[in-house]
């Protein structure tokens, strides 16, 4: 079926065509276009993904020097630098928003973990922001301090997956408690916060949606003890405890009870106080969903160091946005190829194959299945020495 495919081209045979052409349709993005149309716009931006390219200039010369092949790889006959910048700054960045969350849903159907550590019924999720910095003069839009700009990528990240399942992007002075309002909790499922979260109002819809929440306790946590658990501090446990907030405003917040666990790492040589309304896990499985809430940094480290969400290849806002959630739908892309072809390779193993093979026309599950690369770069999730903060 593949014979004289390009791997590129077998690549997006993987993306739901129809489906896009429907979010194009809606948004009228290929209205008053001739050649270059969204689909074209976004297999050049999801090569550039691919291929690493630092910026507009260098994709361009990587698709010049293949010219002929346009029409085989999909991207039409008018790719030019003008005419993708054009699109990047006019076209709707909702067309490839949308279907990120679309690329996002095929890939977690596809990567659903049975053998979590911690057994839950619901979803796990893990809710962070990372700040990517930008250039001030050239990013103008973007202001964050006096003398730097930045955005703020917000990710609510499926820890069952270890997928994302939604990306806001705002301006980097954007606190990371307000983009909490854009949440919607699925009943039963968990939310991992970190405890610059630490809203008792917003946390307060958490429990009203009937799903749970665990976060770390501030400093200045004021608590009042109604009873205790008994706890084997063996385990590192050293109290849990059943009670509600102090103060007035406290108390108006967040009504309901809360639980509190103070634990002790011995890995670390520290201690933890967490907060949660869950009553029915063990204390010893509250810590643990809270210590796999160090996933989502990990794949905030990963995008930065394997795609392209530092260089940008416009300076709009629009432009940018449209970068970063085409390298979220490369990203899905590839974690959704690898579970199709069952590929027994981490995603960045992948990642680095087919950056040097799209341009080949060997099947695409032969390059990924029998070859023996070793990676020396990918993290070892097993070595790695967990942070908790």
């Amino acid at each position: 079926m593949n014979q004289g495919k390009y791997i590129f081209a077998q690549l997006t045979d993987f993306l739901p065509r129809r489906v896009f052409d429907n979010i194009v349709s809606r948004h009228d993005g290929n209205k008053k276009v001739r050649s270059f149309t969204c689909w074209n716009q976004m297999l050049c931006m999801i090569f550039g993904q691919l291929t690493a390219r630092d910026s507009m200039r260098d994709l361009m010369l990587s698709l010049e020097a293949h010219q002929s092949k346009y029409y085989h790889l999909g991207l039409g006959a008018s790719v030019t630098r003008t005419n993708l910048g054009k699109a990047n700054r006019n076209r709707s960045y909702k067309i490839f928003e949308d279907f990120a969350y679309v690329m996002m849903d095929k890939a977690r159907q596809s990567h659903y973990r049975e053998d979590f550590e911690v057994k839950v019924d619901g979803n796990v999720y893990a809710f962070d922001s990372s700040t990517i910095d930008l250039c001030l003069s050239v990013f103008w839009w973007a202001e964050f301090r006096k003398h730097k700009g930045g955005i703020k990528l917000h990710t609510l990240y499926d820890l069952k997956t270890s997928i994302p399942t939604f990306v806001l992007i705002t301006s980097a002075k954007v606190n990371d408690m307000n983009a909490m309002d854009y949440l919607h909790y699925e009943s039963g499922s968990f939310y991992i916060f970190d405890r610059g979260y630490v809203d008792f109002d917003r946390l307060y819809r958490v429990n009203e949606s009937e799903a749970w929440f665990v976060t770390r306790a501030k400093k200045n946590f004021k608590f009042r003890r109604m009873y205790s658990r008994e706890v084997d501090k063996s385990t590192g446990v050293q109290c849990d405890q059943i009670g509600k907030l102090e103060g007035f405003y406290q108390q108006k917040d967040y009504p309901g009870k809360l639980r509190r666990i103070k634990y002790h790492d011995v890995e670390l040589g520290r201690d933890f106080v967490f907060i949660t309304n869950n009553m029915d896990l063990t204390a010893v499985e509250i810590a643990l969903l809270y210590k796999k809430r160090w996933m989502v940094e990990l794949f905030f480290k990963w995008i930065k160091q394997h795609l392209k969400v530092k260089n940008f290849w416009g300076t709009t806002i629009n432009a940018v946005k449209i970068q970063l959630y085409c390298a979220i739908i490369a990203y899905c892309l590839v974690a959704l190829i690898g579970y199709e072809l069952k590929v027994e390779r981490p995603i960045y193993e992948i990642l680095q194959i087919l950056s040097i093979s799209l341009l080949d026309k060997t099947p695409i599950r032969e390059i990924l299945t029998n070859c023996d690369y070793k990676n020396v770069k990918e993290l070892d999730y097993k070595q790695l020495k967990i942070n908790w903060i």
